[in-house]
């Protein structure tokens, strides 16, 4: 049986740890604690007298097939985007809550409707703590699932001991909170490696799994790093000052709204040498394995595009539309815009594919060169 040793020869050596913390989180929330995360967020030995090497950890990272077909077969998963049952363009219908939104405000909407419905005690989300930077956050109130809503700058806060890392989504590192106050009925929103990783331990029956009541997967182009040299680089390359950006969103560009009501685009193209190793090799861009997946590509500015994908997120979202809690936008207005949105998600999901698969190509034909 494979052990965490082997994920460090087979995924972190590789460059293929996509951080989104499933080994770590496990190995904790069942009090094994032989593994934890490093200050960048990578899983490593913490105490490795600990690991009893169940193998568990090895077989739940989204890198490895071992379970694919069972998680696939679990989620009716089917080509090329995974199942698709329903696409809406939305937005929330508390301008409060589009007022905290990068987007439409949708996903906080959904959580909001489902902690005031009683349906769910807490929500995984991430929570901004600096300019740059957010962390994974067990939210357990309204108000804390309304401030981890969005993007937006507040220089009040300081990096203390966070990374530069732009984290734009949760961990599911904060099961261990969640295990530790007892919350059986949570919901997760995350990157599609991190609900992959959930899919497999829910697949396997693993505890604490099951107080995942519903799986939200944001649209995932990658994760990037804001260092400060990385900051100066893209302010200079595209002539602004970060210190007048209010808000920061991530469509099929990169979009710095700034304080004076101006939006600079800058290409994805652009941001290439600063977005994490590992995302490369990622086919996954629309969340396949999500209960809905969201995301402002396809749609105007301040709404969203929600793909719901199994029959729980299709009655989750037609629940919270029949309460109020979301507006979609309406058919006569234009008749294929969720078509037309749905194309698009469709468009960028397989251009992330192909250049997953030529990524992984070149990772092969290096690993394999044997110096003379």
């Amino acid at each position: 049986m494979k052990t965490f040793f082997d994920l460090i020869q087979e995924v972190q050596k590789p460059g293929l740890c996509h951080r989104c913390g499933g080994c770590v989180t496990f190995c904790t929330a069942v009090n094994y604690g032989a593994l934890e995360l490093d200050d960048d967020g990578k899983p490593r030995y913490g105490d490795i007298e600990k690991c009893i090497e169940c193998g568990l950890c090895y077989a739940i990272c989204p890198e490895i097939d071992e379970l694919e077909e069972e998680t696939r077969r679990r989620a009716a998963w089917s080509a090329p985007m995974g199942r698709i049952i329903e696409t809406s363009v939305a937005r929330a219908s508390d301008a409060a809550v589009r007022q905290h939104a990068t987007d439409g405000g949708v996903v906080t909407a959904i959580l909001l409707h489902l902690f005031d419905r009683g349906r769910i005690d807490g929500a995984i989300v991430a929570k901004q703590v600096g300019p740059f930077q957010r962390r994974p956050f067990l939210a357990t109130t309204r108000d804390e699932i309304l401030e981890s809503a969005g993007f937006f700058f507040d220089t009040s806060h300081g990096m203390k001991s966070f990374s530069d890392q732009y984290m734009t989504y949760s961990s599911i590192e904060e099961f261990d909170p969640m295990v530790k106050k007892g919350l059986h009925r949570v919901a997760l929103v995350g990157t599609p490696c991190q609900i992959k990783s959930v899919r497999r331990m829910q697949t396997m029956g693993l505890v604490p799994s099951d107080a995942i009541h519903f799986c939200f997967g944001l649209f995932c182009s990658g994760n990037f790093v804001f260092g400060e040299k990385e900051r100066a680089d893209l302010a200079a390359a595209h002539g602004f000052d970060w210190n007048q950006v209010r808000k920061i969103n991530i469509k099929e560009a990169l979009m710095l709204h700034m304080k004076t009501g101006e939006v600079k685009t800058i290409p994805l193209e652009d941001l290439a040498s600063i977005r994490r190793y590992a995302c490369r090799f990622c086919p996954d861009y629309a969340a396949e394995f999500a209960d809905i997946s969201f995301g402002g590509i396809g749609a105007k500015e301040g709404w969203t595009t929600a793909i719901t994908r199994t029959p729980v997120g299709r009655a989750v979202f037609s629940d919270a539309r029949t309460a109020g809690a979301l507006e979609c936008f309406r058919y006569q207005d234009d008749p294929r815009y969720a078509s037309t949105a749905l194309e698009k998600v469709q468009e960028w999901s397989r251009r992330k594919k192909e250049s997953a698969a030529e990524f992984r190509k070149e990772l092969g034909a290096r690993s394999v060169r044997v110096k003379a």
